[in-house]
C-alpha cells in the first residue's frame, strides 16, 4: 500500500526544511497542508517556502488561490485526495507538510457532517460580535464547549461563531459532532511531529517576525486592506497590522503583538495535536 508521510508541528519549528529532506530521500514532491500558504497574495506573512526551497523540490498548494476565492478544509480534502490519487501512480511514498490541524484531519479522516442550524442564530451572533466584542463570544463558547474552546484559535472570529451557532442551534457541544469514525483511505498514513525546546521555538518565532517585517510585511498588509474582512486575512500578522493602521497602537506594538500571538498559536497547535496518539514526535 502506498504511504503518505505527513510532517507537522508548530509554526516556525522547521517543517519546510525537514520535509524537503524527506522528499529528496523518497523522490517525492512536497504537498502543502497549510490553510494560509495557499493564498498567493500572502507571500510574506504566511512564511511560505522560499524561492530556493521551491526550486529544490516541486511543491503543491502553495500560492495557488486568491484571498477572494473562498476555500475550506472540505474543499482541501477533495483537492488533496484527487492530487494524491494522481501522484501515487508514480510514487510509492509521498510527503505532506503543514501546520493546519483541521486540514490534516480532513485529509486523514474526512470531515464530520455538522447539522444545519437556523441562519438567524448566526445573524444574532454576528450582531453580538459587533456590539459586545469577540471576548464575550469566547467566554460563552468556553462555557458551552470547553473542548472546542481549547482546540481552536480563540482569535479566529469565524471559528468561534461557527462553533457557537452549532452549540446554540442544536443544544449539543460543537465537539460532540467530531466523533465520527475515520474514513478509510487507499494509502497508509504516517505522521511525524516536530518539536523544539520552548525557548528555542519562541526565539525562532520572534526572529522570523523580525525577518518578515524587514521583507516588507507592513507593505504587504497595506496592499491587502481592501480584503481585510475576508476569512483568509483573519490571520496573525495581518490582524495586528490592520489594527495598527486604524490607529489603535503604534507599529512597534503591532510587532510585539504579532510575536506574542504567534507564540500563543504555536502553543495551541501543540495542544491540538497532543490528543493524537498516532504522531511520532521528534525533537529537533
Amino acid at each position: 500500500m502506498p504511504e503518505l508521510v505527513i510532517v507537522l508541528g508548530p509554526t516556525a519549528v522547521g517543517k519546510t526544511d525537514y520535509s524537503i529532506g524527506l522528499a529528496h530521500e523518497y523522490g517525492s514532491p512536497v504537498i502543502s497542508c497549510d490553510s494560509r500558504q495557499i493564498y498567493r497574495e500572502m507571500k510574506i506573512g504566511t512564511a511560505p517556502p522560499s524561492a530556493e526551497q521551491l526550486a529544490a523540490v516541486p511543491h503543491y498548494f502553495i500560492g495557488t488561490r486568491s484571498v477572494t476565492e473562498p476555500y475550506t478544509a472540505g474543499k482541501y480534502e477533495l483537492d488533496a485526495l484527487a492530487l494524491l490519487d494522481e501522484l501515487f501512480r508514480d510514487h510509492s511514498t509521498l510527503v505532506m507538510c503543514g501546520g493546519s490541524g483541521l486540514y490534516i484531519d480532513a485529509l486523514c479522516n474526512g470531515l464530520d457532517a455538522f447539522p444545519d442550524v437556523d441562519p438567524q442564530i448566526r445573524e444574532d451572533l454576528m450582531t453580538r460580535l459587533e456590539n459586545e466584542g469577540l471576548e464575550a463570544l469566547r467566554f460563552e463558547l468556553r462555557r458551552l464547549d470547553p473542548q472546542t474552546y481549547e482546540s481552536i484559535d480563540p482569535a479566529n472570529r469565524q471559528r468561534v461563531v461557527r462553533a457557537l451557532e452549532v452549540c446554540i442551534g442544536t443544544g449539543r457541544p460543537f465537539s460532540s459532532y467530531k466523533t465520527a469514525a475515520a474514513r478509510e483511505r487507499p494509502f497508509s498514513i504516517r505522521k511525524i511531529g516536530l518539536t523544539r525546546e520552548r525557548e528555542e521555538l519562541y526565539d525562532r518565532i520572534n526572529r522570523r517576525v523580525d525577518l518578515m517585517m524587514e521583507a516588507g510585511l507592513e507593505e504587504e498588509a497595506r496592499s491587502l486592506i481592501p480584503y481585510r474582512d475576508l476569512p483568509a486575512l483573519n490571520t496573525v500578522g495581518y490582524r495586528e497590522l490592520f489594527d495598527c493602521f486604524d490607529g489603535k497602537y503604534p507599529l512597534e506594538e503591532a510587532v510585539r503583538l504579532i510575536k506574542r500571538n504567534t507564540r500563543h498559536y504555536a502553543k495551541k497547535q501543540l495542544t491540538y495535536w497532543g490528543r493524537d496518539d498516532s504522531i511520532e514526535w521528534m525533537q529537533l
